[in-house]
């Protein structure tokens, strides 16, 4: 078994890049673990007494712990890319190895690289790994005034790029790091839409500025004279505010919302959904043209208007996970079927202000055997002045019929 074991941050991979006591700790070693492109780095580098350390090339944590409780007496250390606090296979490491003598020494992360390169501060920066794990960069920028993104496998900067300029972001600014430390090191700036099709190395990163992220509401609050009306319907605030909360719209959600007419159900749920998507699909020109000002008035560029009739234009559409149903012009079923194609799991709500809509939707919720179902009549009435006294006035009834 081995004596003892160093855990070393070998930052970008050039060996230049080492802190003096990593670099002692490797010098007395005489097993090396690591990926094979970072034991490439250390093709020359000096060992105490002359030797050379035995190196074995393994990257998954479970095959290091094998490979370290196997060693015979030796001093090991294990080189991890960046630093073993960011993102490290070391945080796994550790639990597998937690019976030998382990000792770990930090190294310089691609984050706080790339920032001094760039003279920029790191510490007001939010960061998303796409390195093996799931992630949404785009939805993290779209949100965010300063996002830096580890890349790894499929994705790519020219991916990234392309997905915020399809989603209206294509002015957000962007500095790529390739190869960082390495002597054919690169670093470009540019917009979102300037480096779409530009092609760039496999090992890089990305910090990225977003001068007008989406902000974040702790709850649906918008009052109904902050939206551009005009004479098209529109679902009043006491209603829309309980609409969204029974949808339950969260941070990375795609929402669609059908029959948009204003936009007024479009723009809350954008602002609730500030790292996800939004689709307001609308068939109405004189809607469409209000839904347009009012996603310029709150600056979301993640709000898609779809021009369009339910259920043909939302062929195409990303899945939901939330549906918002204010207009269906007849075609209530037809639209819920294309929902659930869509997206079985799907939480749709459907207002209903007739009772021909009412008893659509429950027609299809009882012939689909749907069981999930929450049903509320909102009454609501307002004071309205009359000479020198108020009276309530009342608004229609609206029935809203929550599935999932």
């Amino acid at each position: 078994m081995v004596c003892k074991v160093f855990v070393l941050g070998m930052g970008m991979g050039n060996p230049a890049t080492l802190t003096d006591e990593a670099r002692d700790a490797l010098a007395q070693s005489t097993l090396v673990v690591g990926s094979s492109r970072l034991l490439e780095s250390l093709r020359g580098f000096a060992w105490q007494g002359g030797r050379s350390a035995r190196k074995v090339a393994l990257v998954r944590a479970e095959d290091i712990a094998r490979e370290l409780h196997a060693a015979n007496d030796e001093v090991a250390s294990v080189v991890m890319s960046g630093d073993v606090g960011f993102y490290s296979g070391a945080t796994r490491l550790y639990e597998l190895v937690a019976d030998l003598d382990v000792h770990a020494i930090p190294g310089i992360s691609s984050l706080s690289y790339l920032c001094a390169r760039l003279h920029e501060t790191w510490q007001d920066a939010y960061v998303v790994s796409a390195h093996g794990r799931t992630h949404d960069a785009v939805g993290a920028i779209q949100s965010h005034d300063k996002t830096f993104v580890l890349l790894g496998g499929a994705d790519s900067v020219a991916d990234v790029c392309r997905q915020l300029v399809d989603r209206g972001l294509g002015s957000v600014r962007v500095a790529v790091g390739e190869r960082l430390s390495y002597a054919d090191e690169r670093v470009t700036r540019g917009t979102a839409a300037e480096l779409a099709n530009s092609s760039f190395d496999q090992l890089a990163v990305l910090l990225a500025w977003n001068d007008a992220p989406v902000p974040q509401p702790l709850a649906p609050h918008l009052a109904d004279d902050a939206f551009v009306r005009g004479e098209v319907p529109m679902t009043k605030e006491e209603v829309r505010e309980l609409a969204l909360c029974k949808m339950q719209v969260r941070p990375h959600d795609v929402v669609w919302d059908v029959g948009a007419g204003t936009g007024s159900v479009s723009v809350e749920a954008a602002r609730l959904a500030h790292a996800g998507q939004v689709l307001a699909v609308e068939k109405s020109e004189r809607a469409l043209e209000l839904l347009r000002q009012n996603k310029r008035s709150f600056c979301l560029p993640h709000l898609r208007v779809v021009a369009g009739e339910a259920p043909d234009a939302l062929v195409g559409l990303p899945a939901p996970d939330r549906v918002f149903v204010g207009g269906s012009s007849g075609k209530l079923e037809q639209i819920l079927r294309a929902v659930r194609e869509a997206n079985p799991v799907a939480r749709v709500c459907v207002s209903a202000v007739t009772l021909e809509t009412l008893s659509a939707v429950l027609s299809y919720v009882r012939t689909a055997d749907l069981q999930d179902v929450d049903i509320v009549q909102v009454s609501v009435a307002k004071a309205q002045q009359a000479g020198a006294y108020h009276l309530m006035r009342a608004a229609n009834p609206v029935w809203l019929v929550t599935v999932g």
